[in-house]
């Protein structure tokens, strides 16, 4: 670790500390970089993405839909490889402005509907199939209002924990005690949730476990920054009954594989375009 304390010009400027990739690819200024159109399929659906966690909620929804006999669900899941800066081509930035994964056009309309956001996409496609989101009341409120903790909790295990842990140029002390206290209390508050509750939400399997079990799912089964050991995260025994839970289901092990390019074989459906392409990769599995 460098003995020199960084000290803020008056004026920031986009000059790059180092050569970390993760920490070079964005820049100030939004939209495209270069121009090249977006791959399109013949499903009513096209997802461009990822097999981040926020790509994973997207993909298990629409196998969960796919599941339950809903054919109208087919889609074709394009990757997007966001170190080789896929995210800011013209058609990528035309349909989500903000360039990140995952986007969606919906083309089952009369007309062409472009949804961003890994929230909005779940709301947008549970409401249209009638399933893992209550119409309605208590149960509708509480699925929302753990979606939506999932969209603003994340952030500080991804970005902050996971970048300063993981793939910063060093560890440091500070943003890694201060991401990690975080994390823990999210961890906790997802364990006091799940002691008195099946599901995050209550006792029906919704959308919210499908935003929240990619990231903190994940990070409790061990598959997250290699940092289980440091939260200790077998102390947490109700997300841990909950993680292994979600995992059990077909769906969830189908849709989190799509668009991985990394880890086991079997775990790789670089893109998704029928069902067979995530049956071929699964017979590989051990």
């Amino acid at each position: 670790m460098s003995d020199k304390q960084y000290v803020p010009p008056k004026v920031w400027k986009n000059e790059p500390s180092s050569g970390n990739q993760w920490a070079n690819i964005n820049r100030p200024e939004a939209g495209a970089r270069f121009e090249r159109d977006l791959p399109v399929g013949e499903h009513p659906f096209q997802l461009y993405s990822l097999g981040t966690p926020n790509g994973q909620k997207v993909t298990i929804l629409f196998e969960e839909l796919l599941a339950l006999g809903i054919k109208d669900a087919e889609y074709d899941a394009h990757l997007i490889n966001i170190g080789d800066s896929d995210q800011f081509s013209s058609g990528f930035v035309a349909v989500n402005p903000n360039s990140k994964i995952p986007a969606l056009v919906d083309n089952s309309g009369t007309e062409p509907v472009n949804v961003f956001e890994s929230a909005s996409i779940l709301v947008h496609l549970a409401e249209k199939f009638g399933h893992f989101l209550p119409a309605s009341g208590p149960a509708r409120t509480q699925t929302l209002n753990w979606l939506f903790w999932a969209q603003g909790s994340a952030p500080f295990l991804g970005g902050g924990f996971g970048h300063f842990y993981a793939y910063a140029d060093e560890k440091q002390e500070y943003p890694i005690n201060r991401f990690a206290m975080e994390v823990k209390r999210q961890l906790d508050v997802l364990d006091k949730q799940l002691a008195k509750n099946t599901y995050v939400a209550g006792e029906e399997y919704t959308i919210a476990d499908m935003a929240i079990w990619p990231w903190y799912g994940n990070l409790v089964l061990g598959r997250a920054y290699d940092a289980a050991e440091f939260l200790q995260v077998h102390t947490y025994e109700h997300v841990v009954r909950w993680a292994q839970q979600i995992e059990a289901r077909e769906a969830v092990q189908r849709g989190r594989i799509v668009n991985r390019t990394m880890g086991e074989i079997w775990e790789q459906v670089a893109e998704r375009h029928s069902a067979a392409d995530i049956d071929q990769a699964l017979k590989l599995k051990p």
